[in-house]
């Protein structure tokens, strides 16, 4: 049994690299998604209801007439969103999340920018997970059922809580990048 234990505990460096990977594999996808407006559609409630996002958008409070269902092309809708600003923002958000993703893919050579770019997704995992908070569609509407509002995540929130698990692997691939800069700037010396 303690084999075992010896072999579980000597996985740390595979699991940092899993975390990196994962976390660029996820920025990089979910970023190159949101110049899609169908991911941009979906993202609206949650601009829309922060603090530190409405003033992005034009009309923040009419967004609940113009939610599209995922998937479905509704012309009237797209046009609200088009002169709203929905696509425009998403499109430089989804920019931002894929150069944080290519700042993690550069620890082999410049482990100083991934561990910079490490911290930005630290940060951003904080304005995510605000939404539990500011986002009304997080939470399972009162349609009848005694379960709705807290605790009850609905599909978005679920969506949202994730971050929480970002947040760790990004505190954990930063201190790896931080820690391979110092060895190098140590080896320099």
């Amino acid at each position: 049994m303690r084999g075992l234990f010896e072999t579980m505990a000597g996985m740390d460096r595979i699991g940092v690299t899993v975390a990196r990977v994962g976390l660029i594999v996820v920025f990089l996808w979910i970023g190159g998604l949101k110049a899609c407006r169908y991911e941009a559609d979906g993202i609206i409630p949650f601009v829309a209801n922060s603090p530190f996002m409405n003033f992005l958008i034009n009309h923040p409070d009419e967004y609940k007439s113009h939610k599209n269902p995922e998937g479905a092309p509704t012309p009237e809708n797209r046009a609200w969103h088009e002169s709203n600003g929905t696509y425009t923002f998403a499109f430089g958000l989804g920019s931002v999340i894929v150069l944080y993703g290519l700042m993690l893919c550069l620890h082999p050579w410049l482990p100083q920018v991934a561990a910079i770019g490490s911290f930005l997704i630290f940060v951003m995992s904080f304005v995510t997970l605000s939404f539990l908070i500011t986002t009304p569609e997080c939470w399972v509407p009162n349609l009848g059922d005694e379960h709705h509002g807290f605790p009850y995540l609905s599909g978005a929130g679920r969506l949202v809580l994730k971050d929480a698990i970002m947040m760790g692997a990004a505190l954990v691939t930063m201190a790896d990048s931080a820690r391979a800069y110092l060895r190098k700037l140590d080896a320099a010396a």
